[in-house]
């Protein structure tokens, strides 16, 4: 009798230092959307970001809720449509193509009055309103958007756009990280800023962009900020990221495994304590 009581203890006592098992929902654009689709990126990344954090954090089991090229006011517009559940952690990762488009950021009441979806502070509040109706008490995350160079798309030259370097229609991306880190202090949420990290500033996101000479017609590997006001023509040019030039990123916005490899060092510190 005396054992047993003895097993039961023990027992309890390692149940008791036992995590349980938790489910997380990953809500994003291409970066969160690629970590199940690395064909899609020319074989340059073997995984992203959710796995790794649940390769070092096994209980932590994700859902992958990564859209391809959708804003935070695309998301908030279809959250009833998304299929979500129940989850232990929500991750939120947008507004990079909020940026990019020309999504407008509005202003904090946007985000107080729940003002609708036209802005991002207003498309916040909805993805936030729902993320709560799904489970009050589950953990959420904002995760802003990384610095950006100029971004060319592997398998189509003709998608490229400039970096985060100068202002697009009047709007830095760093406002756009302001607002998101408005509300998490707002709503107390964990916030996992990509943006300020050392390290993934726009001068290490790759290493050189490979572009031609103006003068010469030359190929030259144009470190930044000398590539800014160099021309790429992606009907004649060779693509101007080869292997060697790869960093932070691959193509001048999405995490290469080094840059994802960032991300979720940075996600597992605050996700451990879950």
């Amino acid at each position: 009798m005396k054992k047993v009581l003895l097993l039961l203890s023990i027992l309890c006592f390692v149940f008791s230092f036992t995590k349980k098992e938790l489910t997380w929902v990953a809500i994003g654009d291409s970066i969160t959307y690629l970590n199940d689709h690395p064909n899609e990126t020319g074989t340059r990344i073997t995984k992203g970001y959710m796995t790794r954090v649940s390769e070092k954090l096994p209980r932590i089991h994700f859902i992958n809720q990564g859209h391809n090229g959708w804003t935070a006011t695309r998301i908030a517009d279809n959250m009833e449509k998304l299929g979500l559940v129940k989850a232990d952690i929500y991750s939120v990762f947008l507004g990079t193509n909020d940026w990019w488009h020309s999504g407008r950021i509005g202003h904090f009441a946007d985000y107080q009055n729940n003002s609708g979806s036209s802005t991002l502070y207003g498309s916040f509040r909805i993805i936030i309103n729902k993320l709560c109706s799904l489970n009050p008490d589950a953990k959420i995350i904002l995760i802003t958007p990384m610095q950006r160079s100029d971004f060319v798309q592997i398998s189509n030259p003709k998608n490229n756009a400039y970096g985060s370097y100068k202002e697009k229609d009047g709007q830095t991306l760093e406002q756009f990280i302001v607002a998101i880190d408005s509300i998490g202090n707002y709503e107390h949420l964990k916030i996992v800023d990509l943006y300020h990290k050392k390290g993934m500033e726009v001068k290490d996101l790759v290493k050189y962009k490979r572009l031609k000479d103006p003068q010469t017609g030359a190929y030259k590997n144009y470190p930044y900020p000398d590539y800014i006001d160099i021309p790429f023509d992606p009907g004649k040019d060779e693509y101007p990221y080869p292997l060697e030039a790869v960093d932070v990123t691959y193509d001048g916005l999405h995490p290469s495994d080094k840059g994802y490899e960032m991300i979720a060092n940075m996600l597992i510190k605050v996700m451990k304590k879950f």
